[in-house]
């Protein structure tokens, strides 16, 4: 699919959203809603900025890896929310913007003056944006949430490896980015009726709670089981075969997902027809039953193959297969690069660099990567010029106090 020169307006062009939240679920929120066209204004602290422009690699002086994933196609402003000026700054902000996103401890933002009933006492169409460890209805509400407590608190980590393994975390923050796609998705949802009512919501959102969403189907197997599911590592709870196995030269995934695939995977591909007429694997009920005995002379009749032959003849099969890569070189691959997967830019700082692009299609076109993640404060006097209509003169005394 050839990308073009964007022809329609994007989906938010013209909502502006006020990103009070650092880390990274309300960052990845407010950069899911600037990817789809809102105008993102990130707030962050005037010497230190967001957390995470301290972790991961450095990129220029200010930038870095964990920073630049979350942060694409918004404009930095800083500002000293411990200021009794900024804070006027940041509710003059509120007041002309359509939505407001904070990860403050509870009750933070309404010490501050910036929680959801003052802010909307200004601006009655806002539509605002807590999001905390837990629900702020329960007893928990002021506990501090962080990902990794959460996957073990949520039953998250028990479903992840191998049989006999000890609790395992994602590779990535799970529940952090969970959040920020729901999170996402309840403010489409609060726009969408602020057209009717002319009214906004204030959209509360926990990382306990979106990290149990993540058990899903497990959960409820838990629930009907009254016992943790057992762990499968790549393998699959219920059909077989199906997983990454090894063949000659190293990995890949297999996924025979019904019988009728399971007769040409034993015939037209392993050259295993005997198996195929095997009563204990006739179906994947039975399959299931006798996993390890079929898993064990699968892996080793797999490695009889190479990667390559028994990719081209599971294709030829019309079996779901793929190669097992590492990071980089899926980041590098042609299918990726096909689709339009990273954004090249030229960063004034540390040069050519590259981020994600949106994983958003509409009208056969990507949604593009209109900004860089930005410098720290990049764009403070643009926006204060731009929203605010402050002079040259106002900016530089707040320059001059530190305010920014």
């Amino acid at each position: 699919m050839a990308l073009q020169d964007q022809a329609a307006p994007l989906p938010l062009a013209g909502v502006r959203i006020l990103d009070l939240s650092r880390v990274l679920a309300g960052p990845m929120c407010a950069m899911a809603l600037a990817d789809l066209g809102a105008d993102v204004i990130k707030i962050e602290h005037p010497e230190r900025g967001d957390d995470t422009r301290d972790w991961g690699v450095r990129i220029g002086t200010r930038n870095t890896s964990y920073f630049n994933s979350a942060n694409r196609n918004k404009r930095s402003v800083t500002l000293d929310l411990q200021s009794e000026e900024g804070v006027q700054l940041a509710r003059q902000l509120a007041a002309r913007s359509d939505v407001v996103i904070q990860n403050f401890k509870v009750g933070g933002a309404e010490k501050l003056g910036l929680g959801y009933e003052q802010l909307s006492a200004d601006n009655p169409g806002l539509v605002y944006c807590s999001i905390s460890g837990y629900a702020r209805f329960t007893p928990e509400a002021e506990r501090p949430g962080y990902d990794l407590v959460v996957q073990g608190e949520a039953g998250v980590m028990a479903t992840n490896g191998e049989a006999g393994q000890g609790p395992l975390k994602f590779g990535v923050a799970a529940v952090d980015m969970f959040t920020g796609m729901y999170a996402g998705q309840a403010i489409l949802a609060a726009l969408f009726a602020r057209h009717t009512t002319g009214r906004g919501r204030h959209v509360q959102m926990a990382l306990y709670d979106c990290g149990l969403m993540i058990t899903s189907y497990y959960g409820m197997e838990a629930l009907l089981k009254a016992g943790d599911p057992p762990k499968f590592g790549n393998a699959h709870p219920s059909i077989v075969p199906y997983g990454v196995f090894e063949a000659a030269d190293g990995p890949l995934v297999i996924t025979v997902g019904n019988n009728g695939q399971f007769q040409r995977f034993c015939r037209e591909v392993i050259g295993r027809p005997e198996w195929a007429e095997d009563p204990r694997f006739a179906t994947n009920t039975a399959r299931s039953a006798h996993r390890d005995t079929l898993l064990a002379a699968l892996r080793e009749t797999l490695r009889h193959f190479t990667r390559a032959e028994l990719l081209q003849r599971l294709t030829a099969a019309q079996i779901p297969c793929g190669e097992v890569l590492g990071m980089l070189d899926a980041l590098q691959s042609q299918r990726t690069a096909d689709a339009g997967l990273l954004h090249h830019f030229h960063d004034t700082e540390a040069g050519a660099q590259a981020v994600l692009a949106p994983p958003y299609a509409m009208d056969g076109q990507r949604l593009p990567v209109r900004r860089p993640p930005p410098h720290m404060g990049e764009h403070t006097t643009e926006i204060f010029k731009e929203v605010l209509q402050l002079d040259d003169n106002a900016i530089a005394g707040l320059r001059s106090r530190g305010v920014i």
